[in-house]
């Protein structure tokens, strides 16, 4: 008996890496790329359009952002099963990424072979986890996480304004920037706005865009 064809999606916003995949994918007798997005806006129509079995989502991508399309994606299908790969390691995007929805999280420096066993995985309704990713999630969890507004701060830190204009682009007063700034350096072990940046952007709180 021929099993079922499992029906992928491919979100990345470079052709030669969907291209590959696409490759890696249709290789296999048992699957096939239906559809393709280079943007979260476009994953979330061909999703709605072609119902994928497995979504393949990176998170970078240009104005709506994987993130964001994984939420929309889940919110249109309870039930979508997203596999969630990126280049973006730290613990924070690990973090965001699973609780927006997504099934499982992988690096793009993943082995063809282990992509192929993880979307085989999703499909049967498994949630197979990589043990480094469990162990970004351990040491998330055994942090002191910072308030959405301390990470509004290391946003606009991330941006270059200063304590005075990020003062005035959130309407709060300069001390409270720098009380906001003192407790994001004594949760993320820093005493500057350079090392706390550092840090930031290796664990995923904040990106440079």
């Amino acid at each position: 008996m021929t099993p079922p064809l499992i029906r992928v999606m491919c979100v990345d916003d470079h052709r030669i890496v969907r291209d590959g995949i696409t490759a890696i994918i249709d290789r296999q007798p048992d699957m096939r790329v239906v559809g393709s997005a280079s943007t979260g806006e476009d994953a979330v129509a061909v999703f709605i359009r072609e119902r994928p079995d497995v979504t393949l989502m990176d998170l970078q991508l240009p104005r709506m952002s994987g993130l964001e399309a994984i939420q929309k994606i889940r919110h249109e299908d309870p039930e979508a099963r997203i596999i969630v790969l990126t280049m973006y390691q730290g613990d924070e995007d690990i973090h965001r990424a699973l609780s927006a929805g997504a099934t499982t999280y992988l690096l793009k420096d993943t082995l063809s072979d282990d992509l192929i066993h993880f979307v085989r995985e999703v499909h049967a309704g498994r949630r197979p986890i990589r043990p480094e990713v469990l162990a970004r999630l351990d040491e998330r969890a055994a942090a002191p996480t910072l308030t959405p507004r301390e990470i509004q701060v290391m946003e606009l830190v991330a941006e270059g304004l200063r304590n005075k204009e990020i003062a005035s682009t959130l309407a709060i007063s300069e001390e409270t920037v720098q009380v906001h700034l003192r407790n994001i350096f004594a949760k993320l072990k820093v005493s500057e706005r350079t090392a706390a940046l550092n840090v930031a952007i290796r664990r995923g709180i904040v990106h440079i865009r």
